[in-house]
């Protein structure tokens, strides 16, 4: 498999079940006590800008967003990104980043947060944010909270507690 035809689709409602398997394939029951499933709990990710990864019919990744707040500023966090194991390292991950960011910044959006390595995700503009200046409820490893400004300077002056946009709730 060195040519892999992916085609990046936005998610729909009849993908959630196919995408909930690839999460428990992918990361577990473990991923129930994570701090971004305790912002996930009572409020969705947006269709809109959550996408799939296809190969023919099969699906082999999926990207979501959810609406937040730091503080009182809107954001997105981003999450959670999974490829099957198979069909890593071939690109699958970074078209998804790429497409999301892509539509978020195109739509208005300014900040996106997530939980994950700098190595991969600085690799599309992600960096970790300074310890202290921001908090999100449960444990966190500080040193895996990143942000990406699709605006230059957005992320100047904001700080607080993460916490989801409630208007947008269940």
């Amino acid at each position: 498999m060195s040519d892999l035809s992916v085609t990046i689709l936005p998610e729909t409602p009849k993908d959630a079940q196919a995408i909930e398997r690839l999460h428990e394939r992918t990361f577990g029951p473990g991923r129930f006590v994570l701090s971004a499933y305790r912002l996930r709990e009572h409020v969705d990710h947006l269709l809109d800008l959550s996408f799939t990864a296809r190969i023919g019919t099969l699906m082999v990744g999926s990207v979501r967003q959810l609406p937040i707040f730091i503080g009182d500023t809107p954001a997105l966090m981003l999450g959670p990104l999974t490829v099957e194991p198979p069909f890593r390292s071939r690109g699958v991950g970074r078209m998804l980043l790429d497409r999301s960011l892509k539509d978020a910044k195109e739509r208005g959006h300014r900040l996106v947060i997530l939980v994950g390595d700098e190595p991969y995700y600085g690799r599309v503009g992600f960096k970790v944010i300074p310890k202290g200046r921001v908090t999100m409820p449960g444990p966190v490893d500080y040193s895996r909270l990143l942000v990406a400004e699709l605006v230059d300077g957005a992320f100047n002056d904001v700080s607080g507690a993460i916490g989801p946009d409630w208007s947008k709730a269940l």
